[in-house]
């Protein structure tokens, strides 16, 4: 189930399962990375876990405590959404979908290139 957790994050679910405050556990911790003094001095970084599941979301995207600890809740709810429902799970589909797309336009992208390579050797057959 660990590479389902993987295909949370995606902005259009909208059947995604509840979660209740109860089962949350919250921490405020120094964020890492770049930032030097700002990141240093403030607890911004939120630390969420879903206590039934043990699934822990770390969230340091902004500087504002609300902004993450909002994000926090909506990437853990895609989590548990993916952790209990699985491939039923509205993110999971979505996931699929645009890997599908992606493959799709590297297919074309492959046959343009083939085409152009085509009509170079044509051009240069002519020039002879």
């Amino acid at each position: 189930s660990l590479p389902l957790l993987q295909a949370a994050r995606k902005r259009n679910s909208l059947d995604l399962l509840e979660l209740s405050e109860a089962e949350l556990e919250e921490q405020f911790v120094r964020g890492d990375g770049p930032g030097g003094q700002a990141t240093n001095k403030t607890n911004n970084c939120v630390v969420l876990k879903h206590i039934p599941s043990g699934i822990v979301v770390k969230c340091h995207q902004t500087r504002s405590l609300e902004k993450n600890r909002k994000i926090a809740r909506e990437i853990l709810q895609e989590k548990v959404d993916l952790f209990y429902k699985g491939e039923d799970s509205d993110v999971f589909k979505e996931k699929k979908a645009s890997e599908k797309q992606k493959q799709e336009k590297k297919r074309r992208a492959k046959e343009n290139l083939e085409r152009k390579k085509l009509f170079k050797e044509m051009q240069q057959l002519e020039k002879e």
